[in-house]
């Protein structure tokens, strides 16, 4: 394969998309050509500073290939690490290109509104030369496996909200409420709903002659100093009601809490999926989790090699996989090729047709899913080449990610890996890991009995820590 006058030999294509074009492949191919040194460096709250240090050809002939590679590569860290200022250190003109295409009328106009929501800087390009390219400094921390003492859990789903009581270590009362959050646009539906879970819980600890000790939220969206920056939960609620009383609203619930029973009771909020990594990490005993859930969306967490949340974003959904120019594009950021159409219901949705399943597009993305996993039960080729597909698509992806990323283990959950289909998905990836990506030591993974009994909200239980 010849990609922007790369050559990337690549020994697997998805059977229904031929034209896919691995960007972790360009990536290695293209660092293999180049010899001009350059560092990426991405700035993001607490003066953190991440640095990735590459190299581009700097010739005319490989000028599309270097811009392309500049374009995806700070694509990539920004939604894996977060951030609201880049440097581009050591060429000015690939420098130019990004900072225009970091504007409101630019290409990547949704990418800077959205990192501006969630650090409420200005979001900026800087252009410097290599010699003053900044030092990398990163702080992770240590959350959770907090074990000692009462706790309240609870995680909140876009469909569900489920909360645990825990003393010390042991559960001894969850329970699951549906709700309607992501439809909700009265942000007092949701806090009432949150306050009653956990008063609820904090009911079944003093049963037992116990004081609340701290409460763990695990929650979709993006959370600093657990305040809510960008959630899809609260996707109905008006800006002012969110600055208002969503942007704390867990804290609130802690401190309303708090007066209620007479004591101060402390609260951490994390990304829920962080957490799921952090119940992996916790079930597995191990560290280096990523955890991937595939289902309206593609949700990644990841807990480090030391066993810490890094505070990074971590949203890849909205991280380039794919190189080929006619990818789909996805409708909220308008970028095409990145992780949402590849893993989650619209990735199946989208290759149903190309096999010959046909599907009625005036039902929601969950329905048309659930007409190809009946398929797949019957065991329909068209249906397992949908789920084929997929699998090339993660095994080249895992490759990726690997790039950025120390993981010992990859967990994948989420209603697309429900079923025969989710076993098709993980043997190609490992194949196609097998024969492309030999020295990448993981091969995605189903969560163990025992990751599943720790539980998302337990998980979350033992993020505080207890004096």
């Amino acid at each position: 394969m010849k990609f922007l006058n790369v050559e990337i030999p690549v020994k697997n294509l998805p059977e229904l998309d031929q034209g896919f074009v691995p960007l972790g492949l360009f990536f290695k191919y293209h660092q293999m050509a180049a010899t001009k040194p350059l560092c990426i460096a991405v700035e993001r709250s607490g003066g953190q500073i991440g640095t990735w240090e590459c190299k581009v050809c700097g010739t005319p002939e490989m000028a599309e290939a270097d811009a392309y590679y500049v374009d995806r590569m700070v694509k990539f860290l920004l939604w894996s690490w977060g951030g609201f200022k880049v440097y581009i250190c050591g060429d000015d003109a690939l420098a130019r290109q990004i900072q225009k295409a970091y504007t409101a009328t630019g290409t990547r106009a949704f990418d800077k509104d959205f990192m501006e929501n969630v650090y409420e800087r200005e979001f900026q390009v800087v252009s410097l030369p290599y010699e003053s390219r900044p030092a990398p400094f990163q702080k992770s921390e240590s959350v959770g496996r907090h074990t000692n003492g009462a706790r309240i859990g609870f995680d909140a789903g876009g469909s569900d909200r489920k909360v645990s009581a825990v003393i010390d270590g042991e559960t001894i009362y969850s329970e699951e409420v549906v709700w309607y959050p992501k439809v909700n646009p009265n942000p007092d539906y949701h806090y009432l709903g949150i306050l009653a879970a956990c008063a609820t819980a904090a009911a079944k600890i003093m049963e037992k002659g116990r004081k609340v000790d701290g409460i763990g939220v695990s929650s979709a969206g993006v959370y600093i100093d657990n305040k809510c920056m960008v959630a899809s939960l609260f996707i109905k609620v008006g800006k002012a009601d969110f600055e208002k009383k969503v942007k704390n609203i867990y804290t609130r619930v802690a401190e309303d809490l708090s007066r209620m029973l007479g004591y101060e009771i402390p609260v951490v909020v994390a990304n829920d999926g962080d957490v799921s990594a952090l119940a992996g990490a916790m079930g597995l005993g191990e560290n280096g989790i990523m955890g991937i859930a595939m289902g309206t969306s593609e949700a990644v967490g990841y807990v480090d090699g030391e066993g810490n949340i890094c505070g990074w974003l971590n949203e890849l959904a909205f991280a380039p996989v794919d190189g080929q120019p006619d990818a789909m594009e996805d409708e909220w950021s308008g970028d095409i090729g990145c992780g949402v159409k590849y893993f989650s219901q619209d990735g199946v949705n989208k290759l149903a047709p190309r096999a010959g399943i046909d599907l009625d597009e005036s039902e929601p993305p969950a329905k048309r899913l659930k007409v190809v996993q009946e398929l797949m039960a019957a065991d329909d080729d068209r249906a397992a080449a949908v789920y084929r597909s997929i699998g090339v698509y993660l095994g080249h992806t895992m490759g990726l990610y690997a790039q950025f990323y120390d993981i010992h283990h990859v967990q994948m959950m989420g209603r697309v890996m429900s079923g025969k289909g989710g076993d098709i998905i993980l043997a190609e990836a490992a194949r196609v890991m097998d024969e492309e990506y030999p020295d990448v030591a993981f091969r995605p993974e189903a969560p163990d009995e025992m990751t599943r009994r720790v539980g998302q909200s337990s998980a979350a239980a033992s993020l505080p820590e207890v004096k």
